[in-house]
């Protein structure tokens, strides 16, 4: 789809034109696949309004109210701040998030300049900045903190990175492969499926971070970290899947499936100068 005529993006910029209206607005992007050619007809909008206080929800639903919408569900609160719903119209389901901005700020800041690494999606704030496309930007702000997020991979940020990720994975006594194998023992799918799906956030943020790509965040993993990433085991693609059907059903064979794929990250680290036992660069 030719994103210079997308509909998502069109509508888009319909939204950010109304709420470009509020004075604590500084500025608007549009992120995800709407802001690229990866559209397709499932894609959703997510608009980031990055504001100085909050607008109150009665001029919110005034802006849906007029746009029209075929569902609404208005001040959610249960990650960030934030509006859904589905545009009359089109269809399209717009998911709209309000972020401070001197808390985007202080997030690219932990990464960027004191980089400190999180337990999986460490760097995924500074994607979302990186990679966004800016509608609206009331004196600059956001078209500087571009500019600021625009810098190669710092060395100190991928170290950081894969020193606290890598060794959760099964070098640990808590680690996440060893949580795995106790709820196999007790056929316990739940906790089976929810450190699998821990073990993979991790795994993900060694991957990007040895390629010294920031994190593209849960959506569309494995078709990304294949298309960006030079460096990735040459089974993964294969491993992942064969990992999450084995989760799925409590295959006993999924603690072996979850070995091959490490296996192979390790590989690829020790390639790098890395010190697998120790997850850190060999020599520091």
């Amino acid at each position: 789809m030719n994103d210079q005529t997308s509909p998502h993006q069109s509508l888009a910029r319909r939204i950010a034109d109304l709420f470009s209206t509020f004075p604590n607005v500084e500025a608007i992007a549009l992120a995800g696949s709407g802001a690229t050619v990866a559209i397709d007809r499932d894609s959703d909008i997510d608009l980031y309004v990055y504001i100085t206080s909050v607008i109150p929800l009665s001029d919110r639903a005034a802006i849906v109210e007029q746009l029209g919408a075929t569902r609404a569900d208005l001040n959610l609160q249960f990650w960030d701040l934030g509006d859904e719903w589905y545009d009359a119209e089109t269809g399209i389901e717009v998911d709209v998030i309000y972020w401070h901005t001197s808390w985007i700020e202080d997030q690219l800041d932990r990464v960027l300049v004191e980089h400190q690494a999180s337990m999986g999606y460490s760097t995924c704030f500074w994607h979302t900045i990186r990679n966004s496309l800016i509608l609206y930007d009331r004196s600059g702000w956001l078209c500087r903190l571009k500019e600021k997020s625009a810098i190669p991979f710092p060395e100190d940020l991928r170290r950081a990175i894969i020193a606290k990720n890598h060794p959760v994975l099964r070098r640990v006594i808590p680690s996440y492969l060893h949580q795995i194998e106790k709820a196999l023992g007790r056929n316990d799918l739940v906790s089976i499926n929810h450190r699998v799906a821990a073990l993979l956030a991790s795994y993900f943020d060694v991957l990007f971070a040895l390629n010294r790509l920031p994190n593209p965040g849960e959506k569309r993993l494995l078709e990304t970290a294949s298309e960006w990433c030079a460096k990735v085991p040459r089974e993964m693609v294969t491993q992942v899947g064969e990992i999450l059907r084995a989760a799925a059903s409590s295959d006993q064979s999924l603690v072996v499936r979850i070995e091959e794929l490490l296996d192979s990250l390790d590989q690829l680290l020790l390639e790098e100068g890395f010190d697998t036992e120790a997850s850190v660069l060999a020599g520091q």
